[in-house]
């Protein structure tokens, strides 16, 4: 039986970015379609459903960023996932991006190899083993209940408090995935536990030191957020 290619749609302004990357994903044994502006990238998205787009943030007329919640607010391509493509200076857009509905980013320029990965990482994400409720999670020797919320690291328990213990888990069960501020915040929320903005990085560096060494698995993103980094084995 024929393997299906995953469909990788590019959304890319600049002819050379895009033939390169058109170039490299169609030797990696994609199918590859691709556009030059956002209004095209929508149609094309609308008429075949990709796997993947790869959606720059700087383009003519629409910007990536609205064709990013356009795709996420119609039930029919909410589904797509999406990376952004942006510049260093862009991390305001970044954040913008990631919480209009964007999967993961690329800041220009990369790699062929760290955007492959990337590509299969995201690619791999089901959006509906994300909804449901994870009894016990287990990463990077770190035992995490969510019934009896309680954390164990190499058998020792952490005393955490509310807050900490919800973003941890939120982080440890979307290993990769960047959130920003405030989407942490839009998760863990609730009536009895109000948490700011400013309050989640105070959060973080709690929870880092009640972790010890597996601190450093809770990764800063400069100007955007937090992402649960794995250990490459």
């Amino acid at each position: 039986m024929e393997n299906i290619k995953p469909h990788i749609l590019i959304v890319e302004d600049e002819p050379d970015i895009n033939e390169l990357l058109c170039i490299n994903l169609e030797k990696n044994n994609y199918t590859v379609s691709k556009s030059f502006d956002g209004e095209g990238g929508l149609k094309i998205a609308r008429e075949s459903i990709p796997d993947l787009i790869l959606l720059d943030l700087m383009l003519p007329g629409i910007n990536g960023i609205d064709v990013c919640k356009l795709l996420n607010s119609d039930k029919k391509t909410s589904g797509i996932k999406i990376i952004m493509l942006t510049a260093l200076s862009q991390e305001n857009d970044i954040v913008k991006g990631l919480e209009s509905g964007a999967d993961d980013y690329m800041t220009k320029p990369f790699s062929d190899k760290v955007l492959n990965a990337r590509i299969k990482s995201v690619l791999k994400r089901n959006n509906k083993v994300e909804d449901q409720i994870k009894d016990t999670v287990y990463i990077e020797n770190i035992q995490i209940s969510q019934r009896k919320r309680s954390v164990k690291i190499d058998d020792k328990i952490l005393d955490l408090t509310y807050t900490e213990f919800q973003i941890l888990y939120l982080l440890a069960t979307h290993p990769g995935w960047v959130f920003t501020r405030y989407q942490i915040i839009d998760k863990i929320r609730g009536d009895n536990y109000p948490v700011t903005d400013r309050s989640v990085d105070f959060q973080i560096v709690g929870l880092r030191k009640k972790m010890g060494s597996k601190g450093k698995l809770i990764e800063t993103i400069r100007g955007v957020g937090y992402r649960f980094h794995l250990n490459e084995t």
